[in-house]
């Protein structure tokens, strides 16, 4: 069924090009990893697609974060996508609350979505839009209007039961030219975000990808890229925790241990525990941690 997968495509006899991701063991690896409730699942699972689709325009080797911060129910949830279609996430709302709203716009108040871009070589980039739109679809499409003055259509679907978690994305843009202010007229492109809208639930995830596409554009010429495989990975290290513990005082870590009986470091992204006792601590601080690294959590 070719889930966990991102299908590239371009129009031949128009200016636009096509996305189309099902996520699966990915999405479902990240509900895993938190009991999040079900419209924070939801978010997850529609930025997780959104990332996905997003890190497949980079023209280059590096990383890109969709992030949503508020004063709202939801203070932010963010996923971060590498080139190579790794992706992690996490959400953080008021847990005080008995039951979180439903209406995207009700859940963040004076909210913004922020788009990092980290090139592995060259300068950050970061643009953010207030997510006054209905959807987060359509906040994603007013990014993009709004900064790069390109028509995008954003789709994103999500579905879930009690034992499995889908969620599904669609991505058309304007191919950037010397001319931005290229009419949507011009390339086609209206007339493919309207085919683009008659895609149902049932046939977005349950449909094979290339079926999908045959029934949206078969009457237009399409040229479909090799899919890439798209997984949950998390960073983190017990490695990493430890250089992050090297900056920190060695008798105030010491002194942590004593009360403590161990450091205790916890990944905001998988939730992964990393623990440190009295010997690691010298280790780390004679530099002689990396020769000690047997024990990973």
């Amino acid at each position: 069924m070719s889930f966990d997968q991102l299908h590239r495509y371009l129009f031949n006899q128009a200016h636009v090009r096509g996305e189309l991701v099902r996520l699966e063991s990915s999405y479902q690896s990240i509900l895993d990893s938190y009991a999040y409730p079900p419209v924070i699942q939801q978010l997850l699972g529609e930025l997780m697609a959104a990332t996905s689709m997003l890190t497949a325009t980079l023209k280059f080797e590096g990383d890109i974060a969709l992030q949503l911060q508020s004063d709202g129910p939801v203070n932010y949830a963010v996923v971060n996508g590498t080139h190579h279609q790794q992706l992690r996430g996490v959400a953080r709302w008021d847990e005080s609350l008995a039951e979180l709203p439903s209406d995207f716009s009700q859940l963040f108040q004076k909210g913004v979505l922020v788009i990092t871009i980290t090139p592995t070589d060259g300068e950050r980039y970061q643009g953010m839009v207030a997510l006054d739109k209905p959807t987060l679809a359509e906040c994603i499409e007013s990014y993009f209007q709004q900064s790069e003055q390109l028509a995008t259509k954003v789709i994103l679907r999500t579905q879930q039961t009690a034992n499995n978690a889908k969620a599904c994305g669609m991505f058309l843009q304007i191919l950037p030219t010397s001319s931005q202010a290229t009419d949507t007229a011009d390339t086609g492109f209206e007339h493919l975000a309207s085919l683009t809208d008659t895609i149902k639930n049932e046939e977005l995830f349950n449909l094979p990808a290339e079926d999908i596409l045959y029934r949206l554009y078969h009457q237009e010429e399409i040229e479909v890229y090799a899919p890439a495989d798209v997984i949950f990975k998390c960073t983190c290290s017990r490695e990493r925790s430890a250089n992050a513990l090297a900056a920190v005082e060695k008798s105030e870590l010491l002194d942590i241990v004593a009360t403590e009986g161990a450091i205790k470091m916890n990944c905001q992204y998988c939730h992964t525990e990393y623990r440190f006792d009295e010997i690691d601590v010298h280790s780390i601080h004679a530099g002689t941690f990396a020769m000690d690294t047997s024990q990973n959590q």
